[in-house]
């Protein structure tokens, strides 16, 4: 089971989501109360183990823009998370996950989109990404999505992974605020949802 653990500022976080296990580490460049400069980025990934896939998250970004912060900041795939389309998509020079909120997924559209992962997440709130809340799961169902190429995202935490992981058997899990305690990443509950997710 590959683990995201996203939303990361600072490089103690970096290190400690690395240490705990995580496939993959997100780094949020649209706005968000966890927004990101690239540059603090690319001087938290420099100590990093290549091990770990660095993902950087956009909102409807040109494709010039995302491929340049994805060069400085050496990240290995790019989260879509807005309106992109596939022409956009392909315009991009780095693997690609392509999130879709569960109240707009089209099986259409999802399945011709140019992608190496499709993440499905819940209705965003103030911004863009997720509500940090679950949806149905069983909704997964109809969208039809190879389980080899779904991320599943939305309202997980260390209480819900295990049974997630049995209902949905996704490729990969994703979390942020499920990790955190009053806004701020809880070294606990990483290592927590790691274990779980992992067992």
């Amino acid at each position: 089971m590959k683990v995201k653990i996203c939303g990361i500022t600072t490089i103690d976080t970096a290190k400690v989501v690395e240490q705990a296990g995580a496939d993959f580490i997100g780094f949020v460049f649209a706005r968000s109360k966890r927004q990101i400069a690239p540059a603090d980025a690319a001087n938290i990934t420099k100590g990093l183990s290549p091990n770990i896939k660095k993902i950087g998250v956009f909102v409807n970004e040109s494709p010039e823009k995302i491929n340049e912060i994805a060069n400085l900041v050496s990240l290995d795939y790019i989260q879509l998370h807005g309106d992109e389309t596939a022409d956009l998509a392909k315009k991009i020079t780095y693997p690609i996950i392509k999130a879709f909120s569960i109240d707009q997924a089209e099986p259409a559209t999802i399945a011709a989109y140019p992608c190496d992962y499709i993440l499905i997440d819940s209705p965003g709130d103030a911004y863009r990404g997720g509500s940090g809340k679950p949806f149905s799961w069983e909704l997964l169902d109809e969208l039809k999505i190879p389980r080899d190429k779904l991320i599943l995202a939305g309202g997980l935490s260390a209480k819900n992974i295990k049974q997630a992981i049995q209902l949905v058997q996704p490729a990969g899990v994703d979390v942020s605020s499920g990790v955190e305690t009053n806004g701020m990443k809880d070294i606990e509950k990483i290592n927590s949802f790691i274990k779980y997710a992992k067992q």
